[in-house]
């Protein structure tokens, strides 16, 4: 994520903000300290995002997952049992 000092916040933020809007979240740090973080307004928040593993529980894979259908692909691509 870039960082960007205040003064160079000032001078740049028209394209700082345009870029945040793009989903470029940047951090605005006052000698060097990070102070704020800047990020689109629809973007989830830190808490918010869910990615693997949103269905544990909900569904169950068979044991024979691996192997459900080999006879009809075996056929299809006339391989052999």
């Amino acid at each position: 994520m870039q960082s960007v000092n205040i003064h160079e916040a000032k001078t740049h933020l028209s394209r700082l903000v345009e870029q945040a809007a793009k989903g470029e979240s940047f951090v605005i740090a006052k000698a060097g300290k990070p102070l704020v973080k800047v990020m689109p307004l629809n973007a989830p928040e830190t808490g918010q995002m869910k990615r693997l593993g949103f269905m544990v529980g909900q569904i169950a894979v068979p044991d024979d997952f691996d192997r459900m259908g080999a006879v009809e692909i075996k056929r299809l691509f006339g391989g052999t049992l």
